[in-house]
Parts: C-alpha cells; structure tokens; sequence
C-alpha cells in the first residue's frame, strides 16, 4: 500500500540568496514537502516506528534550511538526499521552497523552485 505524507506551510528564517545582503540581513522561506512511501507495516501495526515519521522528516528539513546556500536549488537538493538517507521506505520525494518577498525590484509575494526525486 502506498502512503502519502505531505508537510505543509513550514515557516523558517534562513540566509540563502546570491546577493551578500540575503546572506547577512536573511529572509523568510516557505516550505512544503510531500512523500510516497510503502506503508503497508504502519497500516497493521499502528506503530510509529514503522512509519515514515514527519517529525523526523521535519527536523531533517529544519536541519538543512539552515545551512546557508546561494541557490534554492542547493537547498531542496540537500532536503531529498538527507529525507532519502533516512528514510529507506521513500519511493518518491517532492520538496518546493517559497522565497518570501525576494528582492527582485518589485511587489512580488515569493520565488518557488521544485525539485522531484
């Protein structure tokens, strides 16, 4: 059986940017991560330990968004590898990072980059 766990609208302040003031003065990034997994255990045991854990995977993409990057990509490239070494039973990972606010010159509410594994 497949199971879906998605993590949605989390909120973090980090340094990423190509431009050294993202990198001193930070920002506020959205994050939204959604993962395929076989969860036929979990469904008989009602075990936690036999789940894909979203705290777990929460702490995993805390750990990584705080790691100053100059590309969004770099950053979601970290989150899938770091999600996949920790959780075996992943079949299939999506993880979107929101820049909120970037400072491209103009009222623009973020900046979206996606990455699939």
């Amino acid at each position: 059986m497949k199971g879906i766990v998605e993590i949605e609208e989390m909120e973090f302040f980090a340094y990423h940017g190509c431009f050294e003031a993202e990198q001193v003065v930070g920002n506020k990034f959205k994050v939204y991560v959604c993962m395929h997994y076989e969860c036929d255990r979990a469904v008989l045991s009602d075990q936690v330990a036999d789940a894909l854990n979203y705290q777990t995977a929460y702490e995993i993409i805390s750990k990584e968004m705080m790691i100053p990057s100059h590309l969004l990509e770099h950053v979601g490239g970290r989150i899938l590898d770091a999600l996949y070494a920790a959780f075996p039973q992943l079949q299939y990972a999506k993880v979107k990072i929101s820049k909120m606010n970037p400072p491209l010159g103009g009222q623009i509410g973020c900046t979206s980059v996606t990455l699939e594994k």
